[in-house]
């Protein structure tokens, strides 16, 4: 029968423990992007309400064509955590038919909802929710979801299948502060023409995939707030 040398297993055990937190402490992306979020939340401060279908906080577009919608807890959400939600009729005027959408595309009304469900967790805050604090959950619980672009100097939040929520790193020095981000393939598969959607940008957008530069289609619908 082997023995356990009890020290040994204590130090390894709290060396472990010592190198996940400077880990942590070593996430810029993660904790930059709290900041900047938080930045982007105060712009918009007044505009940012609670969602009543999904009781999440929702970000509206300034044209109020689009919303980003995260909710504060993962363990009493229901179909999706994190969401575009956009007016169909711009996709529509340009040939989609909405039967042919996959499955994974809600639509309500006259809006179209994409998204994701990031897990079962509980959310534990120090006192009421909060829309920055709802993030922060996101960030601690789900790190994988948070991205950062460089090409455009953002982070992002993926809402699933390409989609995705941008912010930039510093709004006084981009001129796209918030973008929301739809990936075009389930759209054209569904009869799009994609130069014909108003409102939004269909464009190659610059990314890295497996650390090699390449560029992909996207449809953007930025804003500057500043």
């Amino acid at each position: 029968m082997k023995r356990i040398n009890t020290k040994l297993w204590i130090m390894g055990i709290g060396a472990l423990l010592l190198l996940l937190s400077a880990c942590k402490e070593l996430d810029v992306v993660g904790r930059q992007s709290k900041t900047s979020f938080g930045a982007v939340l105060d712009t918009l401060s007044g505009k940012i309400k609670v969602d009543a279908m999904t009781g999440g906080w929702t970000l509206p577009a300034p044209d109020e064509d689009a919303a980003f919608i995260w909710v504060p807890d993962f363990s009493q959400s229901g179909m999706y955590d994190v969401m575009l939600v956009f007016n169909k009729q711009p996709f529509e005027d340009a040939g989609l038919d909405i039967a042919k959408l996959p499955e994974d595309f809600t639509i309500i009304d006259d809006k179209i909802m994409v998204g994701i469900k990031l897990g079962t967790e509980k959310a534990h805050y120090s006192g009421e929710p909060t829309p920055l604090a709802s993030y922060e959950q996101i960030v601690d619980l789900k790190r994988d979801y948070i991205g950062y672009h460089g090409a455009l100097d953002h982070y992002n939040v993926n809402v699933g299948n390409g989609n995705l929520f941008e912010w930039a790193k510093d709004m006084s020095k981009n001129d796209k502060d918030i973008v929301f981000v739809l990936n075009p393939e389930p759209f054209i598969q569904a009869g799009v023409t994609p130069d014909l959607v108003d409102g939004w940008v269909f464009t190659k957008v610059p990314v890295d995939v497996n650390g090699k530069p390449t560029e992909v289609d996207k449809f953007l619908k930025p804003f500057n707030l500043l």
